[in-house]
């Protein structure tokens, strides 16, 4: 297992070009995963689970979260305006 947490800046030791490529690897790839949570919570304001038992909250969550990457590639699917 290796540490996959982003490299940061000391004082007085700056990040080298090789820490820098890695940091922004990783944070295309973790902006791509988080960016559906942002859309869920942000944007439609479901910031926290009421209890309703395992298997309700359990489909709420799988159905935002498929709500929430439709709506990421909205513009794809619908058709374009004149």
């Amino acid at each position: 297992m290796r540490s996959r947490l982003q490299k940061r800046a000391s004082a007085g030791h700056p990040l080298t070009e090789t820490e820098k490529v890695r940091n922004q690897k990783w944070s295309s790839a973790r902006a791509f995963v988080e960016h559906p949570f942002h859309v869920i919570k942000r944007l439609w304001g479901f910031v926290k689970v009421r209890y309703r038992g395992l298997g309700k909250n359990t489909a709420r969550v799988f159905t935002l979260l498929a709500l929430a990457n439709l709506y990421r590639v909205r513009h794809r699917l619908l058709p374009q305006r004149a």
